[in-house]
């Protein structure tokens, strides 16, 4: 059964799906989540997090129940395959969702816009 998420104006309410490697994958695939009440999960919206990470929020279809999945924050090798890319003079892509999810700047960082995560420091 998910959990009720800690206070936060933008998900207050919200329950919390399990991150476990298997929701993820589905998630950076393209998948469609099912939902723990019957359903689906139909995405709502994403954004970074303050430690890094991201946040995806959803809705149910069948219940109209609001759910988030918390993804984790870049790790050392996505930082460097992004960097990778970047050094290749390719326009930079989100290691998880791969080519098709171009990186947007978001402020000073490289953020991928469906996962919330950013990757790497903007050039200038």
């Amino acid at each position: 059964m998910p959990r009720k998420t800690k206070s936060s104006p933008e998900i207050e309410g919200a329950l919390v799906i399990d991150a476990d490697t298997k929701t993820l994958e589905q998630y950076y695939a393209g998948a469609r989540l099912e939902s723990p009440m019957g359903g689906f999960l139909e995405p709502i919206g994403v954004r970074p997090t303050e430690e890094g990470g991201g946040i995806a929020l959803f809705e149910c279809t069948s219940s109209s129940l609001r759910f988030v999945l918390e993804i984790p924050k870049a790790s050392r090798g996505d930082r460097e395959k992004v960097k990778k890319q970047m050094d290749d003079g390719e326009d930079p892509y989100c290691p998880r969702h791969g080519p098709l999810s171009r990186l947007h700047r978001m402020g000073d960082q490289l953020t991928c816009p469906r996962c919330g995560v950013p990757f790497r420091r903007a050039p200038r």
